[in-house]
């Protein structure tokens, strides 16, 4: 008997044999039918071979869809894997040890370690380390430059939105550019910064003005990640990025050819973050796996063309 298959407007069904495909018109009584009324015994031994526990096996998936294909029209045929799906699910109980818990484990894992996003940052920052030269300019503190700059790092220079930061050498404001020079660095570094501009594009913007042709943005922004409550509380806390708004964004002010972005993180690594695990928690390899479906840092290098 040939397999059947119902059109899209549910007013035909196309037999498919050797070499011909036969239109034959519905009848309305055709399209409510229920096949157990054909036999009796073809929706129960369907759903009886779904749910069991055996299903999980290829043999058995292959006799389901012998018995569907034969038997069962395809609304029947979703509705019945469906059901074994959910019996799956129900099937598979999961250990939660002492995750099952309404709190993280650390606020970031600070006081574990090394926070899994930090690690992720000094990744990307280690990577473009050459570009981190000339005059620099970091947010609130310059311990990037220090660790990460090479020798030809000529000045240093500190930003901070609002006066009495010990370590700043700039008060402006990121959004305005006031206080801030333009044409001026040859490298920013902005470290998970942008989350906390609500006027995101106007920041970009004016980061673009603070570069001298040639220079060098390179950014981190979180993807999967907590608030952070003392920043949400002082600046507020606006944004989560993905890898394509982040080069969006970017685009905006720099040359699409000069707009580069890299993504880190998986799904253990984003899990392990959300409960304040530090990296110390985790193996090299498991930091290392990556994901691009779980994005949990962003990092984006973009050059101010010469032109």
């Amino acid at each position: 008997m040939p397999p059947l298959e119902l059109s899209g407007n549910g007013s035909s069904v196309t037999s498919r044999g050797a070499g011909l495909r036969a239109v034959t018109p519905l009848t309305q009584s055709d399209k409510c039918r229920d096949p157990s009324h054909d036999r009796p015994d073809a929706r129960k031994s369907i759903m009886s071979l779904a749910s069991s526990r055996h299903g999980q096996t290829n043999m058995l998936k292959d006799r389901i869809r012998r018995l569907a294909q034969e038997w069962v029209p395809d609304p029947v045929y979703r509705e019945v894997m469906r059901s074994w799906r959910r019996t799956r699910r129900r099937a598979r109980p999961v250990d939660w040890g002492n995750l099952r818990r309404d709190s993280p484990f650390s606020w970031f894992g600070f006081d574990r370690g090394v926070p899994i996003d930090r690690f992720y940052i000094e990744r990307f920052l280690q990577s473009h380390r050459e570009d981190i030269r000339g005059r620099v300019l970091e947010i609130e503190d310059d311990r990037y430059t220090r660790k990460f700059g090479t020798p030809a790092v000529e000045r240093r220079d500190v930003l901070y939105a609002a006066p009495g930061c010990p370590t700043a050498t700039l008060t402006g404001d990121l959004t305005t550019g006031a206080g801030i020079p333009g044409n001026a660095f040859d490298c920013i570094i902005l470290t998970q910064t942008l989350p906390f501009i609500y006027e995101i594009h106007a920041a970009i913007q004016q980061t673009f003005r603070a570069l001298r042709p040639g220079g060098v943005l390179l950014a981190t922004v979180p993807g999967i990640t907590r608030i952070s409550r003392p920043d949400m509380d002082r600046w507020g806390d606006y944004w989560r990025l993905t890898s394509l708004s982040t080069q969006r964004l970017l685009e905006e002010a720099f040359a699409r050819e000069h707009v580069s972005v890299q993504v880190y993180g998986s799904m253990l690594t984003a899990v392990a973050f959300l409960y304040g695990l530090a990296a110390e928690d985790l193996s090299a390899d498991e930091l290392e796996f990556a994901d691009p479906d779980f994005e949990v840092l962003i990092g984006a290098r973009a050059v101010r063309s010469h032109v």
